[in-house]
């Protein structure tokens, strides 16, 4: 199995920046392509960006584009978050996700299996 650890949430201002990172340990042989979501209070989970096993395959939500930049190391199985420019509506429980499709990281959340325990971003205005 493979356990995933966000970490680097915290509380910013608008407009400013925040990184956070997602390390997978335990099997991770396996191929997998790596996606963030957040969660705000008493809406839907919802996803932010995904990245392939390479790299070479990116998506965005419309809601983050230009703003929010995913990249991964997978020599050290960690896969990273960078957010500018955040807005208040930015605030969240921030997770991530692996599975062998970026297909179903972008577009199928409810089929995806494995999650990490989510770092909260509060961005004040």
């Amino acid at each position: 199995q493979v356990q995933l650890v966000e970490s680097g949430g915290g509380l910013v201002q608008a407009g400013g920046s925040l990184s956070l990172s997602c390390a997978a340990s335990g099997r991770t042989s396996r191929n997998y392509a790596m996606g963030w979501f957040r969660q705000a209070p008493g809406k839907e989970r919802e996803f932010v960006a995904a990245i392939s096993w390479r790299g070479g395959i990116i998506n965005y939500g419309e809601s983050v584009k230009g703003r929010l930049t995913i990249s991964r190391d997978n020599t050290k199985n960690t896969v990273y978050l960078q957010m500018n420019s955040l807005k208040p509506e930015d605030t969240a429980v921030y997770y991530c996700a692996a599975d062998e499709s970026i297909g179903v990281l972008t577009s199928n959340l409810r089929y995806l299996e494995l999650w990490g325990q989510g770092t909260l971003v509060t961005v004040s205005s």
